[in-house]
């Protein structure tokens, strides 16, 4: 995952300008669709401490990577904290799925996958036992 990530400044700056914002309760994500699924995690002085702000940032990364497959396009996304006094995995984990719900950038689930029936529909053939 890190040759996936974000670095240049013209980047994080082209995607700030052009991206589109989703906002939840623990993060903000700004994204743009792109060619390949990158990502960066923009955590500045105000959220406190290097000890911190290091934390919030693995965290933010683990969060993405167990997500990361649930995007249906490839696009840049910069993953942005809101302050709050404690942050935890289960919560940006939980946001970052809420507003990929949201945003409508789900992968493309397979027919036969949708609820656990079958898919032809849910009607048994006669190979299986009618």
């Amino acid at each position: 995952m890190k040759s996936l990530r974000i670095k240049k400044k013209k980047d994080f700056t082209r995607i700030l300008r052009v991206g589109k914002r989703a906002h939840a309760e623990s993060l903000t994500i700004v994204w743009t669709p792109s060619d390949v699924m990158r990502y960066a995690v923009c955590v500045g002085k105000k959220y406190g401490k290097s000890v911190v702000r290091n934390r919030l940032k693995r965290l933010l990364r683990e969060a993405f990577r167990s997500k990361a497959e649930c995007f249906g396009i490839p696009c840049a996304v910069l993953l942005i904290p809101r302050e709050a006094k404690e942050y935890s995995y289960a919560a940006f984990a939980r946001d970052l799925g809420k507003i990929i719900r949201k945003e409508k950038l789900l992968a493309a689930r397979p027919a036969d996958d949708v609820e656990g029936l079958p898919a032809n529909g849910g009607t048994l053939s006669e190979k299986e036992g009618v």
